[in-house]
C-alpha cells in the first residue's frame, strides 16, 4: 500500500480511506508565514496562516522544528494526513528565501515519506491559472478569486494555499472546495 509519489512528476497514488470517510488533503505554501489549509474527512475546510519565525535569543532551526511539531499536530488534530500539497516554488528572488522554502520543503517531505502520505508539488503558474484563469495573476488577483469561492483569508499565503486546495480537490479527486 504505497501512497507516495516523486514531486509533481509522477501520478499521486492516494489510497482512499475505508467507509464514508473523505481523504484528509492539505495544502500549503510553504516559508516562515505558511499558508495552510485542510479538507477534513467530513469535507469542512480549515484555513490558516502559521509563523514559524525564530525567537530573538534562538537558531535558525528552530523554525523547522516548531514546523515539524505543528505537522504533528495537525497530523492528530485533523485526523490522519491521506495527502498534502504544496506550492513548488522554482524561482526565488533571494537566496535566503530559497534556503528557508528548501528548509521547509525537506522537512515535509521527509515527515510525509516516514508516515507514508502521498505528498505533490504543485507549480505557481498552474495555482494561479486554476483560480484566476492566468498564470501570472498577481497576490491581489489570487486574494479576490479565493474570496469569490466563499472563503475569508486574513493574507496572501493563506489565500495561496486554499487555492493550492481548490486545485488539488478539483484535479485529484474531482471535488470542489466551495
Amino acid at each position: 500500500m504505497n501512497c507516495r509519489s516523486e514531486i509533481a512528476h509522477v501520478p499521486l497514488k492516494v489510497v482512499e480511506p475505508a467507509g464514508d470517510r473523505r481523504p484528509v488533503v492539505v495544502a500549503m505554501d510553504l516559508g516562515t508565514r505558511t499558508g495552510w489549509a485542510v479538507r477534513l474527512e467530513d469535507g469542512a475546510i480549515a484555513s490558516g496562516m502559521s509563523e514559524f519565525r525564530p525567537g530573538r535569543f534562538q537558531g535558525g532551526g528552530m523554525a523547522f522544528l516548531r514546523f515539524k511539531s505543528w505537522l504533528e499536530e495537525l497530523h492528530r488534530t485533523s485526523g490522519p494526513i491521506d495527502a498534502v500539497f504544496f506550492e513548488e516554488v522554482r524561482r526565488h528572488l533571494g537566496t535566503t528565501a530559497a534556503h528557508i522554502y528548501g528548509g521547509f520543503l525537506a522537512h515535509l517531505t521527509a515527515w510525509c515519506e516516514q508516515r507514508g502520505v502521498a505528498y505533490e508539488g504543485v507549480p505557481v503558474g498552474t495555482i494561479k491559472r486554476h483560480v484566476t484563469g492566468k498564470g501570472n495573476a498577481g497576490k491581489d488577483a489570487v486574494i479576490a478569486a479565493v474570496t469569490a469561492m466563499g472563503f475569508e483569508p486574513s493574507d496572501d499565503n493563506e489565500a495561496d494555499a486554499l487555492a493550492i486546495l481548490s486545485r488539488a480537490l478539483a484535479s485529484r479527486f474531482g471535488e470542489d472546495a466551495r
